[in-house]
Formats: structure tokens, sequence, C-alpha cells
């Protein structure tokens, strides 16, 4: 069986990244960001990149850096407030975006990561949401047809993997990622933690099925978005 771990982050994207695909990104704000495969995607140059995320970071972090090198054409994302780059961007017309309710959102990659091409939700019904999207109603209650999401590549980012690629996150860094993870055609993974022996199946959030590459992280930062801190009491 071929070696799920490759060397970098640069040489696990090279071969799969691609002008025009969609790519799905773990991470809440730029917590659980996949940093490493983030800058590693932006390197390649692709361009006209629909990106499946529930934001895109800020400026100058996270998936703020594709916007900075004009790769994203559009966006499909439920909170984006803390970026004025993508706002000026979805303003001029240049980045097309679609919001999505959060919790729709992570049905839709839980989805198409489960093989369910379509599902009904009463969220967004009578909404600018349910704009041009079928209807039907179940007991009495309105609901909306949404698609599951598959895109091309998923990016994540675990605390813990094996050589088979099960992953396990830590804490709120699970966020989106193993929803993301899931809705993959090719998912890459890049790890704090690369284990020789195998994860206690107990404690796996991503079984390694969902994920084709991982690689060990190679820039550790991990970048706070809006530190608040208190004046120390003078003793």
């Amino acid at each position: 069986m071929a070696s799920k771990t490759w060397s970098s982050a640069a040489e696990a994207v090279a071969d799969v990244a691609r002008d025009g695909m969609t790519v799905a990104v773990g991470g809440f704000g730029l917590c659980g960001i996949p940093h490493n495969l983030i800058v590693a995607l932006r390197d390649t140059g692709v361009k006209d990149l629909t990106v499946v995320s529930n934001n895109m970071g800020v400026d100058g972090q996270g998936l703020g850096l594709l916007l900075e090198n004009r790769q994203v054409s559009r966006v499909l994302g439920s909170y984006v407030g803390e970026n004025k780059l993508f706002a000026e961007q979805y303003l001029s017309g240049e980045l097309e975006v679609e919001f999505v309710p959060q919790g729709t959102l992570a049905e839709r990659l839980r989805a198409g990561g489960a093989g369910i091409p379509a599902f009904y939700t009463p969220t967004g019904v009578g909404t600018p949401i349910a704009e041009g999207k079928p209807e039907a109603e179940f007991d009495g209650k309105r609901a909306i047809l949404e698609r599951g999401i598959v895109a091309d590549l998923a990016l994540v980012r675990a605390h813990t993997a094996d050589p088979e690629g099960n992953l396990r996150y830590r804490l709120t860094a699970q966020n989106f990622n193993p929803l993301v993870a899931m809705s993959g055609r090719v998912t890459l993974a890049e790890v704090e933690h690369l284990q020789a022996e195998y994860i206690d199946p107990e404690l796996v959030n991503t079984p390694g099925v969902f994920v084709q590459r991982i690689v060990a992280v190679e820039d550790p930062l991990k970048v706070i978005e809006q530190r608040t801190v208190r004046t120390r009491e003078a003793v």
C-alpha cells in the first residue's frame, strides 16, 4: 500500500491543484485552519477557485492569503465579517458569494461526504437563501432543497494522525475539519503529531478512508484573531 505521508505541504498540493477547482477548507476564524496547506496552495498560483469554508480568514492570514493573490472567484461561506479585502472584492463584483446558514453549510459538507446528493431543510425558507430552490412541505412545515457539497480538494488540520490517515482533533480546532475532510474527492491533512502507531479506533474523529495525503506541520505558528488581555493588577 502506498504511503499517505508526504514530505511537505508544497509537494502534497503540487499535482492536485488546478485552475477552476472547488476547494473546501477546515477551520473557524483562524482556529484549526490548515495554514501550511493554504500557503502551499497559494504558492501554486492556481486561479479561479471556488472556496467552501465557514469564513475567509482575515486580512493577511488564513484564506485571506488567497484573496490577496486574486486566486478566488467564488466563495460559499457563512461568516465573512473579519476580512476587509473580502468586502472590497465582493462589492466591486470581483468575487461571487453564496451565503449559507452555518448549520446548512455543515450539513451540505456532511451530505456530500456521505454520498447524499441533496436534502430538505426549513432553514432559510422565506428568505433570499431560498430563492430559486425547490420547496416542499413536510408535516405542515415548509422546507427548501439544499445540495450536498463535494469538493475537488479538501484541506484540513488535525492534532494527531497515524500512517493510515486516521485523524484526531484537539478541542475547538475540530470545528468544520471533520465535515470538510469527508467532502473532498482528495483530502489533504496537515498534522501536529504524526505518530507511528495506530490511533485507538474509539478515539478517531476522521477515519483514514476519507484522507489521501498527510503532512507534518512545518510552520507551527497559530495566529489569534483578536487577542484580549486585562491589565495585571498591582500586588
